[in-house]
């Protein structure tokens, strides 16, 4: 299963999940840390992702060639990460194949309604367990 781990900015948020899902995972997945930068390409490489590109392109080009994608529900949102998530991948994100694990949170002008406040580290837990149930684990 081939999961990637779309972040921007300081790419901490992508850090912390790649990590949370390594520990789970072991080396049964294959994490692509896909960063709108290379800072957050880079973090995402060091806490475990087996892979990783940086920009635009390699956004669009990777969104449809994986069965998950994660991150925050902004990636899924033009402009996002102060600008630097732009329409294209915003697009290619959205569109693709790929089953979407989003995490609710309420930045770039994006509220959940339904959606429960809790910190982020439980929403990484609930993502695992997402993932878990989606391979049948």
């Amino acid at each position: 299963m081939r999961i990637a781990v779309i972040d921007g900015q300081g790419g901490g948020i992508g850090k912390a999940i790649v990590a949370k899902f390594r520990q789970h995972f072991d080396d049964s997945i294959e994490i692509v840390a896909l960063g709108t930068n290379s800072v957050a390409t880079s973090l995402m490489l060091k806490a475990g992702a087996n892979e990783g590109a940086t920009g635009e392109n390699a956004i669009v080009y990777n969104a449809p060639k994986v069965d998950i994608i994660l991150g925050t529900i902004g990636i899924i949102s033009t402009n996002a990460f102060l600008g630097e998530l732009t329409p294209k991948m915003a697009s290619a994100i959205a569109e693709s194949p790929a089953k979407k694990v989003l995490i609710p949170l309420n930045r770039c002008n994006l509220f959940v309604t339904g959606i429960e406040n809790k910190p982020l580290p439980h929403y990484i837990d609930d993502a695992v367990d997402i993932v878990k149930a989606h391979r049948g684990d």
